[in-house]
């Protein structure tokens, strides 16, 4: 399916669910607006142990089932925020872009989506992102998607999650695995850390009448988080 066709039918799920103020959010993202991300990369050569989350949680291939509900607009007290949130995913859902893992509870109900993919999906990625990521090198992996429902956030689980959809890259021929977090986004930033990544790289983007511009600046060998450094030195 089109890049195009899955964005039509993303604002026709807000609006049948009564849901505007999302529609203008990101239309006024896509005119006008800048954002800065770090790159984060785990090597997997190097042994790494996730600290448990609070619940036990754990990761297997998602199904058609799990989208339905972790990704429907239609429930009581969600966030504007939050259905941006699970519109995005259902479309990179619908994209068909493998693979699609979710972290489950004890009974089996999705508390953590995320998406693993190889460098055999360069292509697409580059499509339906608008060129946001890298080409992944054959021995690197993407992590992209991350997405805890409301409830079930507080609890460690992205972390403990992301580290082990993050060791299934082997199975992928994948060395290295790389994700992206907001520079802003502190819980993120920190849930790539407890998940073994560190910082590898940072991404300015910026949006101008609809048209998207990205750079991406390597950082220097052991460069820290944000949140471990003064402010006077982080990138800017």
């Amino acid at each position: 399916m089109s890049r195009e066709r899955l964005q039509f039918q993303a604002l026709i799920r807000m609006a049948g669910a009564g849901q505007l103020r999302p529609i203008v959010t990101k239309l006024r993202e896509r005119l006008w607006s800048d954002a800065t991300f770090y790159c984060l990369r785990r090597d997997l050569d190097l042994p790494f142990e996730p600290p448990a989350p609070k619940i036990p949680v754990t990761v297997r291939k998602a199904t058609q089932e799990d989208a339905r509900s972790l990704f429907a607009l239609n429930l009581p007290g969600i966030s504007p925020d939050e259905v941006l949130e699970r519109v995005s995913r259902m479309s990179l859902f619908q994209s068909g872009i493998p693979t699609f893992y979710v972290g489950v509870t004890a009974d089996n109900k999705p508390c953590y989506v995320q998406w693993l993919m190889a460098a055999s999906e360069n292509a697409r990625l580059q499509e339906h992102f608008h060129g946001l990521f890298p080409l992944l090198a054959p021995d690197e992996a993407l992590l992209e998607g991350a997405f805890t429902p409301e409830s079930y956030r507080g609890l460690g689980i992205m972390g403990y999650a992301t580290a082990r959809i993050a060791e299934k890259a082997r199975e992928l021929g994948a060395r290295y695995v790389l994700t992206f977090a907001d520079a802003n986004n502190i819980p993120s930033l920190k849930g790539g850390q407890r998940a073994g990544f560190v910082p590898y790289s940072i991404r300015r983007s910026a949006w101008r009448g609809f048209r998207l511009h990205v750079v991406f600046t390597p950082l220097p060998a052991g460069s820290r988080y944000p949140f471990e450094i003064e402010p006077a030195s982080r990138p800017a």
